[in-house]
């Protein structure tokens, strides 16, 4: 029996899966991550607790399992950054996570220089904190010494999986993919490259970046002492394009939504790049040998998030399944709308400075119109980026594949269904990331020859089909609409 090591490095924590080549979960682990807040907007991670909590959760998965792992695929959160020292591995800062807005007023000063429709030409993304580029750039210039042992050659930057591919290797191989550089502002989605022009905008030094290569290839192997033997690391991609190659959406046309800490749309546009219209991104996903094409793309930044934020900030819950049954409970939500805004507005209105709002409260609101809200929310923001992929492509969504797991919560797929006018088929497997990453680890080693005929042998997944009219879908959107506008407006006022 052959075996794959998948590792899901996510915002929140860490899980590793070790699969056997049937599909079957042999073991798993998880470890959660501290998230620190070290002013408002500002969120960040430690480097060494994700190296830490990645090798205690793939240790364990193994034990677990009782046998040795054949290959290692990773998936990672994307555009989260980290710096360090070349040689001693040291990292020189915490990590600067994707959800992290510090960086809002250079991107002002970026766009206002009038170099955004350079930066969207050759990166397919807008200018905004979310992307790697400033947050990088901000390390070198707060770090003493940092810009100049940069240049020097002494350093390294990468997202969290070139830092993992450096650790796991023991240092011998700096390497990230396709997916993952295509969310730093600094690589060219047409060359398939690091791109001079933009290094040189964000004043980043290029011998500081890591080689790029296929999602599905060689990224060294694991040094011995890690898992008893070295193991070669044979796949990787950003959470989200691995959860479209899981998801078996490697063809034009094909588009999923991921239900995590945040939520992300994506649509695979096949071998031809295409632009929007609507302020969705252009990226680079994984076609079927793992090679580089291209997807569209909607970030809603709060998604998860929201629900835990229910429980840890207001403690009106004690743990994210009793927002199904608290939301089931009301026969609507009573003009009740939560804009999870926590970290700005996303795709496809991109509003780094609004804030989270909640509008039609009353003295009847009560715990469960917040929990319908907060899950409410996030099928609105999922409906409002179908609805410009759409326009963008004239491609008709005939079905929304989910995963995820905010997407084990019934009442959430039920309502996305009725929003969106269409059947909503959630994985059957939902940690579609970790598959993804295993997928291409294994086309690349053989271990998995077809991925293809892998899925179709899988579990068939569980559809949620409308039940509602249009007349009642067009008068809940509206609502929506109303509580977008009204945190867009007070963004406005700041």
């Amino acid at each position: 029996m052959r075996t794959i090591l998948a590792i899901d490095q996510g915002t929140t924590g860490t899980t590793a899966l070790l699969l056997a080549t049937d599909g079957r979960v042999l073991g798993r682990a998880y470890s959660e991550l501290t998230q620190y807040y070290p002013q408002g907007g500002w969120v960040e991670h430690d480097p060494e607790e994700i190296w830490r909590g990645t090798l205690s959760a793939a240790r364990r998965a193994i034990e677990l399992a009782g046998v040795e792992a054949d290959a290692v695929g990773i998936t990672n959160q994307r555009e989260t950054i980290v710096l360090w020292d070349r040689t001693t591995g040291i990292p020189l800062h915490n990590a600067i996570v994707w959800q992290d807005r510090r960086t809002a007023e250079r991107c002002l000063e970026l766009r206002e220089s009038g170099v955004e429709g350079l930066i969207r030409a050759k990166t397919g993304l807008v200018i905004d904190p979310y992307f790697s580029a400033t947050k990088l750039e901000w390390l070198l210039d707060q770090i003493p010494g940092a810009r100049e042992r940069a240049e020097d050659g002494e350093l390294a930057a990468g997202t969290i999986d070139a830092w993992l591919v450096w650790k796991l290797t023991g240092g011998r191989i700096y390497a990230t993919d396709h997916t993952n550089a295509s969310r730093t502002l600094l690589y060219d989605i047409e060359a398939l490259d690091w791109d001079e022009e933009l290094l040189s905008i964000f004043s980043i030094p290029r011998q500081l970046l890591p080689e790029i290569r296929d999602s599905a290839g060689g990224f060294g192997e694991t040094a011995e002492g890690l898992f008893g033997k070295a193991v070669p690391i044979a796949g990787i991609a950003g959470d989200q394009q691995a959860a479209l190659y899981g998801q078996g959406a490697w063809k034009r046309g094909q588009a999923k939504n991921t239900y995590g800490t945040g939520a992300f749309v994506l649509l695979h546009t096949g071998s031809e790049r295409r632009d929007s219209g609507s302020g969705l991104l252009t990226t680079i996903a994984c076609g079927p040998t793992g090679r580089p094409e291209y997807a569209l793309e909607g970030s809603i930044f709060i998604a998860g998030a929201a629900v835990q934020w229910l429980r840890d900030s207001l403690g009106i819950i004690t743990e994210a399944g009793e927002t199904e049954a608290l939301a089931a409970s009301l026969d609507s939500n009573d003009g009740v709308y939560f804009v999870p805004a926590f970290v700005g507005l996303g795709a496809p209105h991109w509003i780094p400075e609004a804030r989270g709002t909640i509008v039609g409260l009353t003295q009847g609101t009560g715990r469960a119109h917040l929990a319908r809200a907060v899950l409410e929310a996030i099928a609105y923001a999922t409906q409002d980026v179908i609805a410009a992929m759409e326009a963008d492509t004239g491609i008709a969504t005939a079905s929304l594949a989910a995963d995820g797991g905010v997407a084990t919560n019934d009442w959430l797929m039920q309502f996305q269904a009725d929003l969106l006018g269409l059947p909503v088929r959630r994985a059957a497997f939902v940690e579609t990331t970790a598959l993804g990453a295993a997928l291409l680890a294994g086309l690349a080693t053989g271990i998995i020859p077809d991925p293809g005929h892998f899925l179709e042998a899988q579990a068939s997944p569980d559809e949620f089909l409308p039940e509602i009219d249009g007349a009642t879908r067009e008068r809940l959107l509206s609502g929506w609409q109303r509580a977008v506008s009204t945190a867009q407006s007070w963004a406005r006022w700041g």
